[in-house]
């Protein structure tokens, strides 16, 4: 059920970007509704395993969320360990490879360019249009990347232990008899 609402949230969440017109690229809120839509069935498999008290779908529920588990802690882990340094790489190599998100953050935070504006460029901040000059995007970005890599780390480390704990209740759970069953079979 808690697996279901996080898959629910992730959906809300992108449809919410898209629809403020926060996120323009497709891609990313693909990903996002894909990996709502993949927590979703998951947490359907082990909700109907549950209620069925079906070993087979309890086992492959069991693996599924100890490897979302294991790629949650480390994708959670490495957000903590990002130091300025490592994040403005980082930062720059997603702002070279990325169009639309680079427009997207041009026009919400009012900024040109990277480190640099180079007027042959492309910019779809307001400040262009104006007189006064644009400031580059990096030290405005680089203001709340550090910010947000903390409170995602940390959000991602505290669920990635609940679902270690569902692993291990699922693991304690599976392996009861089931008690709907006949009480004379010998499994």
């Amino acid at each position: 059920l808690f697996l279901q609402l996080v898959s629910l949230l992730l959906i809300g969440i992108a449809a919410w970007g898209i629809g403020f017109g926060l996120i323009s690229s497709l891609r990313v809120v693909g990903v996002v509704i894909a990996v709502g839509i993949f927590l979703f069935l998951i947490a359907l498999v082990g909700l109907i395993g549950a209620v069925k008290h079906h070993q087979v779908l309890l086992f492959f529920y069991m693996i599924i969320l100890l490897l979302v588990f294991v790629v949650q802690f480390s994708v959670s882990c490495a957000c903590l360990a990002l130091n300025q340094e490592q994040q403005g790489q980082l930062l720059e190599v997603g702002w070279n490879n990325t169009a639309s998100a680079r427009n997207d953050i041009q026009r919400n935070l009012n900024c040109c360019g990277f480190r640099t504006f180079n007027p042959n460029d492309t910019c779809l901040a307001s400040c262009v249009k104006s007189s006064h000059p644009c400031s580059p995007c990096a030290p405005i970005i680089g203001k709340y990347a550090g910010e947000v890599l903390r409170f995602v780390g940390g959000i991602g480390l505290f669920f990635s232990f609940t679902e270690i704990l569902g692993v291990w209740l699922t693991y304690r759970y599976r392996n009861q008899k089931d008690p709907r069953a006949n009480p004379s079979a010998f499994l």
